[in-house]
């Protein structure tokens, strides 16, 4: 699904050039949960940035469902980013403005999904997530648990390849922050692959394999055995 060849990230300004990422050779396969660890500083953003084609690397090789993403054009770049990756991050990143049920539902908008399909997949996925008694309220009126579990609706609703998640728990305490992993491990059981950055090494253990970064190399893959393929 992703492969990573040689993977490089230079930061450059006038007077410093900072190596975020140093030759990263990695794979994502369909339907793995995938944890991503290191001290701040390693690289974690960095990568999960580049995967989620937010960001273009140095140089190497980024292949995202069999897309060479090195020779993709920023029109191709923004119709996969927009079709096959959900984002979920540690500040949650809902609208005010909207209320739950209009918040999972703007990227259906603009996909220009018909209105009854959209109330559709949008129902059925707050129900799934288990706030579909907060549809109508706003982000301000949910509890950070809550607000995650919309965002991860929201992050869901496309149906895309892959879940990419930044910190998920990080701004939620312990009995929010284990709800949250138990519903990423239930998604990851149906089929989703997920991509997920953590400093946690406790929800690091739902992933099938924790990939260990360090001053922006692959330490260590560590393998818990879990891939169903």
């Amino acid at each position: 699904m992703i492969r990573t060849s040689k993977l490089t990230k230079v930061f450059r300004t006038e007077e410093v050039e900072t190596t975020a990422l140093n030759q990263v050779d990695l794979e994502v396969r369909k339907g793995e949960f995938l944890a991503i660890m290191g001290p701040s500083g390693c690289g974690k953003s960095t990568i999960l940035n580049i995967l989620g084609l937010l960001d273009t690397p140095s140089g190497g090789e980024f292949y995202f469902l069999d897309h060479d993403i090195l020779k993709a054009n920023d029109k191709e770049r923004t119709a996969l980013r927009r079709n096959h990756i959900g984002f979920v991050f540690q500040n949650f990143n809902l609208i005010d403005e909207l209320s739950v049920f209009e918040n999972v539902e703007l990227p259906l908008l603009y996909q220009n999904v018909p209105a009854a399909e959209r109330k559709q997949r949008v129902d059925e996925l707050l129900g799934k997530v288990g706030v579909a008694h907060r549809r109508n309220h706003f982000p301000q009126h949910l509890s950070g648990g809550q607000q995650q579990r919309a965002a991860v609706a929201r992050a869901l609703v496309t149906k895309p390849a892959v879940i990419l998640a930044d910190e998920p728990t990080g701004n939620l305490d312990t009995k929010h922050g284990e709800e949250v992993m138990a519903l990423l491990s239930d998604l990851n059981d149906e089929g989703t692959t997920i991509v997920m950055v953590t400093h946690s090494p406790e929800y690091a253990r739902h992933a099938d394999r924790i990939v260990n970064l360090l001053d922006g190399e692959i330490q260590n893959i560590q393998d818990n055995g879990s891939y169903k393929g």
